[in-house]
């Protein structure tokens, strides 16, 4: 995985070298200065013009953890811990940019060539079936997009209810849900420890399987809604349920700058973006493209990375002296693993690799409760064996 990526020289500018991963891309754009901008003419139209994820300073677990999970969503989602203001927003709209493409169905039915693979003609509507049929491509080549969950939002908002403007026409008709946008998106829950239990539940239930069904009435529908997520809260606002918790992959604590010149060189390029965001965006496009080209590389490659027998037993050893329970961690741990040793370009897992992870993939998923609880049915079962051989 040699390429070419920016790095800055004296005046800020940037000239080629050779970047060996995204690890070491993060740090070289991390460690620029950016020159100020001076400020844009304003010609009052709105534009989404997000932060540049690269342009981030430090945080780079946060970065790492949201760049894993671009390349393989079977990490199970992000979940950004920290204080307000401390860039954890900022991050995952400025990931816009790093999206990588995918194939998604040009059918308002959803059709897709594995549904005729698996189900025959009849699981796909009539048009999609004639286009297979004809060898045409039932498929389009898109962005992955970020679709955002606003706060306010309802559970019918999210999987979706009766079509409304059907409905004043006599007709029944289920209108999709956020869930069912979010297919092959990536989904970013703000303030997931705000939501409310039942859009929480639905969220993750929709996110392990892949799918989720909608029954309104007599009618009823069943979606796609294989995205990667990613959520973010603040602890001093309250506790997220354990069983959520469980549900997000990899857990990152984001904490405040505690250098001087990372909180300078964070307010230069504030500013520099306040007073010209597009200029700004331009001078990390050149990185930026270098880290579409890694990903798409890494996401090429990691069907193919494997995880040594040694290592596996290592990392199995690492979750029982913790005594976690949950299956997750180590699903998490080495999917999270593969994912680090493809943006290696490596084709192999290493101890190391799960070194680095484990802190994100293992941390808060031991149980404080469940070792007391085994415990108290262990002495109890105990005593009923106990009485019952005195009879």
């Amino acid at each position: 995985m040699e390429d070419k990526t920016p790095a800055p020289d004296q005046d800020g500018e940037l000239v080629s070298t050779g970047v060996r991963s995204l690890r070491e891309l993060i740090e070289i754009v991390s460690g620029r200065s950016l020159k100020e901008q001076q400020p844009a003419e304003d010609f009052g139209l709105a534009e989404m013009l997000p932060f540049p994820f690269l342009a981030l300073v430090g945080q780079y677990e946060m970065k790492l953890a949201l760049l894993l999970n671009l390349i393989n969503p079977a990490i199970g989602g992000v979940l950004l811990m920290g204080p307000r203001g401390t860039g954890k927003t900022t991050a995952v709209r400025g990931l816009m940019d790093l999206l990588p493409p995918v194939e998604r169905s040009s059918c308002f039915y959803g059709c897709l060539p594995e549904d005729v693979e698996f189900g025959g003609m009849d699981a796909v509507c009539p048009d999609c079936a004639a286009k297979y049929a004809r060898g045409e491509p039932l498929t389009r080549a898109d962005r992955v997009k970020l679709i955002e969950l606003p706060l306010n939002a309802l559970l019918e908002d999210v999987v979706g209810g009766i079509d409304e403007r059907a409905a004043v026409h006599e007709r029944m008709r289920l209108k999709r849900g956020i869930l069912a946008h979010a297919d092959l998106n990536l989904l970013f829950v703000d303030e997931v420890n705000l939501l409310d239990n039942a859009i929480s539940d639905a969220i993750l239930d929709a996110s392990a399987s892949g799918l989720y069904t909608v029954r309104r009435s007599s009618i009823s529908a069943t979606y796609r809604s294989r995205f990667a997520l990613v959520g973010s809260m603040n602890p001093e606002e309250g506790d997220l349920r354990p069983q959520i918790m469980d549900r997000f992959g990899l857990r990152v604590v984001v904490q405040g700058l505690t250098e001087a010149a990372q909180r300078l060189e964070a307010y230069h390029r504030t500013r520099a973006y306040l007073n010209n965001p597009r200029e700004t965006i331009a001078s990390f496009a050149d990185a930026t493209q270098i880290a579409v080209a890694e990903i798409a590389s890494a996401k090429a490659l990691l069907p193919l990375v494997q995880i040594p027998a040694e290592v596996a037993q290592a990392g199995i050893k690492l979750v029982q002296d913790l005594k976690i329970d949950t299956l997750r961690a180590e699903i998490t741990l080495f999917e999270a693993a593969r994912a680090f040793a493809a943006a290696d370009g490596r084709a192999q897992v290493t101890l190391d690799d799960i070194k680095e992870l484990a802190p994100m993939a293992l941390r808060m998923r031991r149980s404080e409760f469940m070792p007391k609880f085994i415990d108290t049915l262990t002495r109890e079962d105990e005593s009923i064996r106990q009485r019952f051989a005195r009879l």
